[in-house]
């Protein structure tokens, strides 16, 4: 009955050439919330090195209109390179467009930096910027590394323009392992669609003759893919992360730079172990943000008891976020495995459906685990097992900058709570890792209590201002949705009256 199962599930989602059947498409569709566009040709690109110069090249081409979405631009040698581009393609009357999120690129570029560009032609927007009216505004970040060029190239990644990208030899300092695509071909135009998408919500519209459509832009090749624009609860990505992880057969290997699963997304991938398939996942060793590191390790030992094979990178940091499946399905973008991606985020990510990028992807993978350490189980808790990678690859220093890593701050935040809510309510049982964060959350709570007993103003007093500033921020949005609604109505073609009836005549 097993055998006949899965040669069922085979026939059902293994077509000619390797391609999904409409059955698990048709899935896949709905779970992505984006159609499969066909016609496309897809580089993969690793690191710094073959990201910036292809990036600048493409820019450096532009005839029509550049448009650049970055969670961080910064204002030091390779950003400069990139704005003196960009200003030179606008002084020559192309398009340009800039969308930095305000949050990522705080500390990294100032004011001066964004005004040279815009005197010289750039279009340049922060995105969610903090707002009086809009207390938690400041969760959602546009976590986004787009870059299109006149609709006919673009790049997604998990590289953000700034320099530590690059590394820097002189100092022994590695560049940072990143992952992303170069797209050519009609998906191009689904690009064009997310990025008019988040420059909207920054304030701006796109004429209306942009973005192209995807009948305007000619086949570049053969590649189907899928362009996964996630915004605000939509959770895309996450409902076809699931669908992933139940289709996959044989193979599902991950890279993550910020893993912290949900218990959905860790079932999943706990279930697919169990049932024999080989689901590996490659995170770093050291991060720029070691809390979420320390949260992602406290959800080792369920996946490892579930057969689930972990590795850390022991170069300078992994930033990419990629995954591949069975050989013919792989997943690049900006996308991390935590709630913040999936949920609160604007991501860009690219699922693409064919055999050649998605082995081009896995050679990828084994090349990077041997420079990883294996975590396997101990008798108390998970241990690193020592493996030496290549000569001449030091692990360099801990990145200085926790910018990046804080667009998933809210993630660890989760992971927290959930650790303290199932020692409460005793729902699960907690791993040793997860006792030490209980342990934290219990000095927290127990300084906080002898606070309010002690000076209750201390924290009363903020409370009270907070709560003031959410009523005020609440009393705006309401103000703001009455009118948009009043202004909807007034734009109605207002129906014109029926004209009475003529009275009945009566015989006789």
């Amino acid at each position: 009955m097993a055998t006949m199962a899965r040669e069922e599930q085979a026939w059902l989602l293994q077509g000619p050439r390797g391609a999904l059947r409409p059955f698990a498409e048709q899935a896949l569709t709905r779970a992505a919330g984006a159609p499969l566009v066909g016609g496309n040709s897809v580089r993969l690109l690793r690191d710094a090195a073959e990201h910036f110069p292809a990036m600048l090249a493409a820019i450096e081409q532009a005839a029509e209109a550049v448009a650049v979405e970055a969670y961080i631009f910064a204002d030091d040698p390779l950003g400069r390179r990139f704005a003196d581009a960009l200003s030179e393609r606008a002084r020559a009357g192309v398009k340009v467009r800039v969308l930095h999120d305000w949050y990522g690129s705080l500390g990294e570029a100032g004011t001066g930096f964004w005004r040279r560009m815009a005197h010289a032609g750039v279009d340049v927007r922060s995105f969610n910027p903090p707002r009086l009216d809009s207390p938690l505004g400041w969760i959602g970040r546009d976590h986004r590394k787009l870059i299109v060029v006149d609709g006919t190239v673009g790049f997604v990644t998990g590289v953000c323009i700034a320099q530590r990208w690059e590394g820097d030899p002189a100092r022994g300092i590695e560049p940072w392992r990143d992952t992303g695509v170069e797209i050519r071909g009609p998906a191009v135009a689904d690009l064009w669609r997310g990025f008019a998408a988040a420059w909207a919500e920054a304030g701006g519209k796109l004429p209306d003759d942009e973005p192209r459509s995807r009948g305007s832009i000619a086949d570049c090749g053969s590649v189907a893919l899928r362009v996964i624009a996630t915004e605000p609860s939509t959770s895309g990505v996450f409902r076809m992360d699931q669908l992933v992880a139940a289709l996959a057969r044989r193979t599902l290997w991950i890279t993550d730079a910020y893993f912290v699963g949900t218990a959905a997304y860790v079932q999943a991938l706990r279930s697919a172990a169990a049932d024999g398939v080989d689901v590996r996942i490659l995170v770093p060793g050291e991060s720029d943000l070691m809390l979420v590191k320390r949260l992602s390790v406290a959800g080792y030992r369920p996946l490892l008891e579930a057969g689930v094979r972990i590795f850390e990178w022991k170069g300078s940091m992994i930033h990419a976020k990629s995954a591949v499946a069975d050989g013919r399905w792989a997943r690049v973008g900006s996308s991390n495995l935590n709630l913040s991606s999936w949920v609160a985020n604007w991501e860009l990510d690219v699922a693409v459906e064919d055999e050649l990028f998605a082995a081009e992807l896995e050679d990828a993978f084994v090349a990077d685990l041997s420079r990883a350490t294996e975590v396997v189980l101990g008798a108390r808790r998970p241990w690193r097992r020592r493996r030496r990678g290549p000569e001449g690859s030091p692990a360099g220093p801990r990145p200085r900058r926790p910018r990046e890593g804080s667009a998933v701050s809210a993630a660890g935040a989760l992971r927290l709570g959930r650790a303290v809510g199932a020692a409460i309510g005793g729902s699960r049982l907690l791993g040793p890792a997860e006792s030490r964060l209980v342990v934290v959350a219990a000095i927290v709570l127990g300084v906080v209590a002898a606070l309010l007993i002690v000076f209750p103003r201390v924290l009363a007093t903020p409370a009270a201002l907070f709560a003031a500033w959410m009523a005020f921020g609440l009393a705006v949005r309401a103000r703001r949705i009455r009118k948009a609604a009043a202004r909807e109505r007034e734009a109605r073609p207002r129906e014109a009256a029926p004209e009475p009836a003529a009275p009945e005549k009566r015989a006789g």
